[in-house]
């Protein structure tokens, strides 16, 4: 366990800024987070393009899926509230934490159908390889193929496999450590809500690294603090920081 839980800004920071922009990255990269948490889509053309939802509409000015647009197509359109910035691409994502001590945690997300893009792991790898950015970066996915097609494409950094809530439902915790475990995870990734000191301690006790994810509230962040996980993401980093101390 590290002396203290290390801190993602969720999106960027979205409850600060304009999640998944320009602006986003630009200003997390200027605070002392230990992470920037960020979603990988692939556009018609196969680039990698930072953007949350597989669908345009909640977060740009344009509607329908990611994969049904170009690049060109996708530098074209504006992320709301942004004051007319764009999507950014998975290199330009990079290049602003080149030679910055903040780690990438990069969510690999599947399609409109919830399925995971042909390709979409490799492709990854060698825009992050390309960039010298592919040491020292946490890959993480809530479809637990995407980890076995990380490790088939040769990755041998640290991939943490995030448990959906239904999921967890369904199968449990022994059954979401099994598929940790199983598909060559490091990590498992659970919403704050269900964590607690047994939970930690049978992720730790199987050999992974216990992970956080949504919080928004300061309630919930003290509460992960104080519970002491490996990590957690948060879509308010400010905040975060000042209460980790």
């Amino acid at each position: 366990m590290p002396a203290r839980p290390l801190i993602a800004s969720h999106r960027g920071g979205s409850y600060i800024w304009p999640e998944n922009s320009p602006t986003a990255f630009r200003e997390t990269a200027k605070l002392a987070v230990d992470q920037v948490e960020f979603d990988v889509h692939l556009s018609a053309d196969d680039a990698c393009v930072v953007v949350h939802d597989a669908l345009l509409d909640r977060t740009t000015e344009a509607r329908g899926p990611v994969r049904a647009r170009t690049l060109a197509e996708l530098r074209a359109i504006r992320i709301r509230g942004a004051h007319g910035e764009t999507i950014p691409t998975l290199a330009e994502v990079a290049a602003i934490f080149r030679g910055t001590p903040v780690r990438l945690r990069l969510d690999i997300k599947a399609d409109a159908e919830r399925r995971l893009y042909p390709g979409i792991a490799p492709r990854v790898l060698a825009v992050l390889a390309e960039a010298g950015m592919l040491d020292g970066t946490v890959i993480t996915a809530f479809q637990a193929e995407t980890i076995t097609a990380l490790r088939e494409a040769g990755f041998t950094g640290e991939a943490i496999w995030l448990c959906a809530l239904p999921t967890w439902h369904d199968i449990g915790l022994k059954g979401a450590l099994g598929v940790a475990r199983g598909r060559g995870a490091q990590g498992l990734g659970l919403h704050h809500s269900i964590l607690d000191t047994g939970v930690l301690e049978a992720v730790r006790g199987a050999g992974l690294s216990p992970g956080a994810w949504g919080l928004k509230e300061r309630e919930d962040i003290r509460r992960v603090l104080e519970l002491g996980v490996d990590v957690f993401t948060s879509d308010d980093p400010v905040t975060a920081l000042a209460m980790r101390g």
